[in-house]
């Protein structure tokens, strides 16, 4: 009986480059399950926790929360990237308080709103916007857009302007990201599962130019992350909305001549300072506000900086 030959070098090689293969491939499947926090759907028994009320609009649930007198000047807060309407706590409250109807929402895919199969653009939330108004019957109002949500009312001031009585711009997305590695199928899935949604909390504290005056705000963050549908949600809107400049918008908000308050802190890392001139330059009739020493959230870092400021400007017009 003949002996099988003895492996070559070669056959050892390839032998051994399938098996490290495979073990890389098992741990890129891994880590993306074992660093996956989302373990359920956003139900309503997962909403009783949630304080206000929820409205049914075309591409699901919306949670909405509404203070100040029933009779006041309806004034709609649109939140950023990904911290919901919590963000405007204060400023809820502070505009209520000074004689407003306050109308704060959760977009798309945030906080205790729906996470719908859909592209994640200015388009979609804009339309969320509107269909909100219609909903409440509420046929013009002042809007005050924070980030991510300044680009979301500059879209819809652009687009409807008989809707709006004044705009508000606090740290406004204004250019256009590159998102490089995150568009690519697959590769974005992979990167924002592994990667990006881990340490998403935890980063919320870069927004601020002191975070230890905002002790668990990295905590408040994650009870959205754990509902089916959160990071599909913040990867589309990093691919559908981050990376397009919000300046044709808010050139069009500038020649329709609408009443406009830029409010920046000078020490935003998030969103640089140094934006604002470009701001300026599309909307010419800009009021703008500079608060020093302040990061990219003014209305959480030292709500007493801005608040008085933005209710002033909404009582003049």
């Amino acid at each position: 009986m003949t002996a099988a030959p003895a492996p070559t070098p070669k056959r050892r090689l390839r032998k051994i480059l399938l098996a490290v293969g495979a073990v890389a491939a098992a741990v890129l499947v891994a880590i993306p399950l074992a660093r996956n926090m989302e373990h359920g759907p956003l139900d309503a028994d997962a909403r009783r926790q949630a304080p206000g009320q929820f409205v049914s609009l075309s591409h699901g649930i919306v949670h909405v929360r509404i203070a100040g007198p029933e009779q006041g000047r309806p004034v709609v807060l649109v939140h950023g990237f990904s911290v919901p309407s919590y963000v405007f706590d204060r400023t809820s409250a502070d505009l209520a308080a000074a004689g407003f109807r306050v109308i704060r929402f959760d977009l798309y895919g945030r906080g205790w709103s729906d996470r719908p199969k859909v592209d994640y653009d200015r388009r979609l939330f804009a339309d969320q916007l509107l269909e909100l108004m219609d909903t409440l019957q509420v046929p013009k109002a002042d809007l005050l857009g924070l980030s991510m949500g300044g680009a979301i009312v500059g879209r819809f001031a652009a687009e409807h302007p008989e809707r709006v009585r004044s705009v508000v711009l606090v740290a406004p997305l204004t250019r256009a990201h590159d998102i490089s590695v995150m568009a690519w199928p697959g590769v974005g899935e992979w990167l924002t599962r592994a990667w990006f949604l881990p340490s998403l909390a935890t980063s919320q504290l870069e927004d601020f130019a002191h975070p230890e005056h905002v002790a668990g705000w990295a905590e408040r963050f994650q009870p959205q992350m754990r509902y089916d549908g959160f990071g599909r949600a913040i990867l589309s809107t990093i691919r559908h909305l981050s990376n397009e400049s919000s300046l044709p918008d808010f050139e069009k908000v500038g020649k329709k001549g609408l009443p406009v308050l830029l409010v920046w802190g000078d020490a935003d890392k998030t969103v640089p300072y140094a934006e604002h001139a470009d701001v300026q330059h599309a909307i010419p009739q800009a009021q703008f506000v500079s608060l020093p020493g302040l990061g990219h959230l003014p209305v959480v870092e030292d709500p007493a900086a801005v608040h008085p400021q933005v209710a002033a400007f909404l009582k003049q017009h």
